[in-house]
């Protein structure tokens, strides 16, 4: 029997929600073919939601949130892997329903891990995380929409959070000219520092929102935060524009107008970072390891799990900048 620490969420006898850094036990896990001695997490707004006590991402209290986890394995009932490999989870349940990342253990099913590329250790690999991941998904679909450096300046929506600062990283190092849109004016010269050619208020954004159609101005977006902000952004896009949408933070609803996509040809591209087929998964891992490898250290702070219910405030007071990593010691 191996005991070990881990954030765990408990509902009070008045309804409240505690968070506290427990020791649990490994026979205490779920049912699943992997043991895995979990090194790094990452903090992300939905495991905020799940430690607040949001029902409608976790059902059932006391849980350990966390949707990121990489780790060694140290059991396995499959031959996929063995005993000592490095290993990569994101998405599916883990965090949600099951016992997640802030714990120094997880067990899970096989088809929710990935070998971790080889040029990507696993520090790296929780500093991209599900943030770092969905980024990457919404870049990569504007490239197959067509989208090139020549056609103009992305906007990119929610720019401080971990998603967008990403994105903003990406972009740039891309060759694109990025716009960084964000309702934080004090982090322009952190967005700056990040590659933003240009600062847009969240207040101008959020202009026009009663008119069918806005001025071009996009050659494409990637927009985190939903609502309609989202809205105006796909009235904003130039002809053929596109715009990869993964949030949700301002709504989930928006009064549309079909006028931007038969006037203008343009494209509302879904982006889904959780129940992704695995082998998706594993091919945009290794281009971040590759190609799309890249140098986070100026967004990312680093806690231990005694600091995690701090951060998790700070994340639900809209104060989280940039990259939480979650040392699992």
């Amino acid at each position: 029997m191996t005991e070990f620490k881990a954030l765990q969420v408990s509902e009070g006898a008045n309804g409240g929600f505690q968070r506290e850094v427990v020791q649990r036990d490994v026979e205490q896990l779920p049912q699943g073919e992997l043991l895995i001695r979990v090194r790094y997490s990452s903090l992300n707004y939905k495991d905020a939601l799940s430690a607040s006590g949001n029902r409608g991402v976790t059902k059932a209290y006391p849980h350990t949130p966390g949707i990121d986890a990489a780790g060694v394995v140290e059991a396995s009932s499959v031959g996929e892997f063995a005993v000592g490999d490095e290993v990569i989870v994101t998405g599916y349940d883990l965090g949600m329903n099951t016992a997640g990342g802030f714990g120094q253990y997880i067990r899970v099913p096989a088809a929710w891990a990935i070998k971790r590329p080889q040029g990507l250790p696993l520090r790296e690999a929780m500093v991209l995380g599900t943030a770092g991941l969905t980024a990457a998904l919404c870049v990569d679909k504007l490239e197959q929409a067509g989208v090139t450096p020549e056609a103009g300046t992305v906007l990119v929506t929610g720019a401080t959070g971990g998603v967008g600062s990403i994105a903003v990283v990406l972009l740039k190092q891309l060759g694109y000219r990025v716009a960084a849109a964000t309702g934080k004016a004090e982090q322009g010269d952190f967005l700056r520092g990040l590659g933003a050619d240009e600062i847009v208020s969240r207040e101008e954004l959020q202009q026009g929102s009663d008119r069918p159609m806005l001025k071009e101005r996009w050659a494409a977006a990637v927009d985190t935060v939903g609502g309609d902000i989202l809205f105006n952004v796909v009235k904003s896009l130039r002809h053929s524009g596109s715009v990869a949408c993964c949030g949700l933070t301002a709504g989930v609803g928006f009064q549309a107008s079909v006028l931007p996509f038969i006037l203008r040809g343009v494209n509302l591209l879904g982006v889904d970072s959780v129940e992704l087929p695995l082998v998706v998964k594993a091919s945009m891992w290794d281009k971040l390891s590759l190609q799309w490898k890249l140098d986070l250290s100026p967004l990312c702070q680093e806690v231990g799990l005694a600091e995690l219910p701090a951060a998790i405030e700070r994340i639900l007071a809209g104060g989280m900048v940039g990259r939480i990593l979650v040392r699992l010691d």
